[in-house]
C-alpha cells in the first residue's frame, strides 16, 4: 500500500514555474507523513491569477531554493513507489518541465491520476474536482495548498481502495480497467481510462 501524493502550485502559466510542492506519504492504508516546499521559480513572474489561486507571493519565495535542489530531496521516493496526484497530467508536466530547464533528467516515475480514478469509482458525483470528492469522503482540507492538496490526493486514492475491496494501490488501474502512467527522461505514458465500446448502429 505504499505511496507518494504529489501537488505543485506554480507561479505563472508555464508549467516550468513551479513555487510550491506539497508531498503525502502513504504505507499501510494511511497517510503518514506529509511535507510541503516553497521553491523559487528561476524566472520570478508571479501571475496575479495564481497568486488569487494559492496565495503565494515572490516574496514568499525569494529565500527558497530553486527545483533542483529542492526536488534531489524527494527524488529516491519519487523513482521508488507509485506516485499519485489528482489531475496528474498538470503535475507530471510541472515536473517535465522543469527538469527540462534545468537540463537534468526526471526520474522514471510510476503514477495514477486520481481524478480519472475518481470519475470511475464515484460516477454519481457531479463533479469530480479534489475538493468536491474529499466532502464526498468527508476529509477536510485547504484547497491549493499543496501539502493539503496532495494529503487530500492521498485519502481520495485510499478511500477508492476500500471502496473497491484492493489492498494494494498498484491494483486500483487493473480493478478499474485504467492504464498506469508512466514519467520517463524520454517523455511521458500519460495515466488513461479505457473508454466501452460504442455500440454499433443498426
Amino acid at each position: 500500500m505504499r505511496a507518494l501524493a504529489i501537488d505543485f502550485e506554480t507561479a505563472n502559466e508555464q508549467r516550468s514555474s513551479p513555487c510550491s510542492v506539497g508531498l503525502a506519504w502513504i504505507e499501510d492504508g494511511a497517510v503518514i507523513r506529509v511535507e510541503e516546499r516553497l521553491i523559487r521559480p528561476k524566472d520570478m513572474r508571479f501571475s496575479r491569477f495564481n497568486i488569487a489561486v494559492h496565495g503565494i507571493r515572490p516574496e514568499h519565495v525569494e529565500d527558497a531554493a530553486e527545483f533542483p535542489e529542492v526536488m534531489e530531496e524527494f527524488e529516491d521516493d519519487l523513482g521508488d513507489t507509485l506516485v499519485i496526484a489528482h489531475n496528474a497530467s498538470f503535475d507530471m508536466s510541472v515536473l517535465r518541465a522543469s527538469y527540462q530547464l534545468y537540463g537534468t533528467a526526471c526520474p522514471d516515475i510510476d503514477y495514477i491520476c486520481t481524478l480519472k480514478l475518481a470519475k470511475k469509482v464515484w460516477q454519481e458525483l457531479a463533479s469530480h474536482r479534489l475538493n468536491e470528492v474529499s466532502r464526498h469522503i468527508d476529509f477536510s482540507f485547504k484547497h491549493h495548498n499543496a501539502a493539503e492538496d496532495a494529503h487530500a490526493c492521498g485519502e481520495v486514492a485510499l478511500a477508492a481502495a476500500r471502496k473497491l475491496n484492493v489492498s494494494a494501490l498498484r491494483d486500483l488501474p487493473i480493478k478499474l480497467d485504467m492504464t498506469m502512467g508512466r514519467l520517463h527522461a524520454g517523455g511521458n505514458s500519460p495515466c488513461s481510462v479505457k473508454q466501452p465500446p460504442k455500440a454499433k448502429k443498426r
